[in-house]
């Protein structure tokens, strides 16, 4: 009778049984293999999914470094040097609590700010909280405009050309993309920012300087205390938490997304707030050595002061890339946000799913704020004024915005809702962070007084 072969070669035992492998003597090892074929299944499957749910805090967090905050790094390094660089370090857990919160309300009931605020404590406080946010968010809108006419006025191009492309850029993005798609863009534009760790590269700090002054805080000088306060009303902005609450919720996240979630906007904070650094070490390493009593109030001052240290051309190349990513991120973030939150206290779709003849008072909005902006840029108005004005307005809503972002976050479902020890540190960081808000406001009003 002639020997059977079986399907990996070798003799066919005539009992039929299988020839005993390596594996029926050491059983340990395929369950390790085993293990390890799930974690690495496992592993890519978590990062797919990562890599589903990220962009939201991605997109709010580029957003907020726009160019009011890079003043604000810049004129931090200028007069003080490295002095608040431990601040920016601190805000990195302050943004992403706030942020968390964000998340966290929107993954769970699946609804905006402004439509939670409604639904929990009426119309009226709803309103209340919208009308103050788009006037911040016009505010801000006007803030990067700004700093977008300023790039082109460094290369010669005319105001009202700048903004005319700005409008037409940004309305076909809108009119012609989904959320997926205006999201990548944004995170594509953000991305310029990152020329400012090469900027601060190029500065050449002095890491000695670095050390000694890390934990030199001059916490008795008012006027020290004046730039803590700014540095934090330029990181917790109230338009963030009406984004990416909205963003979530079109992007249809759910609860389970929480975790992939959480990360997206940690890695955000921790990036956001490495950009500050940067621009504050590098107005350091350069201004701050020279004339520390400089006052920078433009896009174009800033370029001015540091391009000479860079190299003329490569210098104003690297910060003009720089300022138009964080500006044109920040500029699509509020005047979405604007929209949207209008949207939700009005009962009008605000969805960027939705085609134009479908959400005609979504996209109007979104258009209107974008050519009313450009046409104050255009007509002259003092925009120092006008941005001292909004940094006033943004740190007087922190009490309204963070105390509803509390309470919102205090009614969720118990296995989601802010409790125990966590709720407590968070209620203490947030109180910190508005009486410091409101105390950067009444500076601010009695400076312009």
């Amino acid at each position: 009778m002639p020997q059977q072969k079986w399907c990996h070669g070798g003799p066919t035992p005539p009992s039929g049984r299988k020839t005993p492998s390596i594996f029926d003597h050491n059983p340990t090892i395929m369950r390790i293999i085993l293990i390890k074929i799930r974690h690495n299944m496992n592993n890519s499957a978590s990062l797919k999914r990562f890599l589903a749910v990220a962009g939201p805090g991605l997109v709010v967090m580029l957003a907020d470094t726009d160019a009011g905050s890079i003043i604000t790094a810049a004129q931090s390094g200028a007069q003080w040097g490295y002095r608040l660089l431990l601040l920016q370090i601190i805000l990195v857990p302050i943004l992403y609590i706030v942020q968390e919160l964000t998340v966290r309300l929107g993954l769970v009931t699946g609804k905006g700010h402004g439509d939670l605020i409604k639904l929990h404590f009426g119309s009226k406080w709803a309103w209340i909280s919208v009308v103050t946010l788009l006037l911040a968010c016009f505010g801000a809108l006007l803030s990067e405009m700004a700093g977008l006419a300023g790039v082109g006025m460094m290369y010669g191009i005319p105001e009202w050309l700048t903004m005319a492309a700005v409008v037409v850029g940004l309305s076909f993005m809108v009119y012609t993309g989904s959320y997926r798609s205006v999201e990548c863009i944004a995170i594509f534009f953000g991305a310029f920012e990152l020329v400012f760790l090469v900027v601060a590269w190029k500065a050449h700090p002095d890491l000695s300087a670095v050390r000694k002054n890390l934990l030199n805080i001059p916490l008795g000088d008012s006027k020290y205390l004046y730039l803590v306060a700014a540095n934090i009303g330029a990181v917790v902005m109230p338009w963030m938490v009406f984004f990416q609450q909205s963003s979530v919720v079109e992007k249809r996240l759910q609860a389970s997304d929480l975790g992939a979630a959480r990360w997206d906007t940690a890695i955000g904070a921790v990036l956001t707030q490495l950009v500050m650094a940067m621009v504050l070490i590098a107005a350091a390493a350069t201004i701050g050595k020279s004339d520390s009593q400089v006052s920078l109030d433009t896009v174009q001052q800033i370029s001015e002061a540091i391009t000479p240290y860079l190299g003329e051309n490569f210098g104003r190349l690297l910060f003009g890339m720089g300022i138009v990513g964080a500006s044109l991120v920040a500029a699509i973030v509020v005047t979405l946000t604007a929209a949207r939150a209008l949207g939700e206290v009005m009962g009008y779709q605000h969805s960027l799913e939705q085609s134009p003849k479908e959400s005609p008072w979504f996209y109007g909005v979104y258009t209107a704020s974008l050519v009313l902006g450009a046409v104050f840029i255009v007509s002259g108005v003092n925009l120092v004024t006008l941005g001292v004005a909004v940094q006033v307005m943004n740190a007087l809503l922190l009490p309204i915005v963070l105390a509803f972002l509390y309470l919102l976050a205090r009614r969720l479902p118990d296995a989601y809702r802010l409790k125990g020890w966590y709720a407590r540190a968070t209620a203490a960081i947030i109180g910190i962070t508005v009486v410091l808000g409101v105390y950067a406001a009444i500076m601010g009003i009695f400076d312009g007084s």
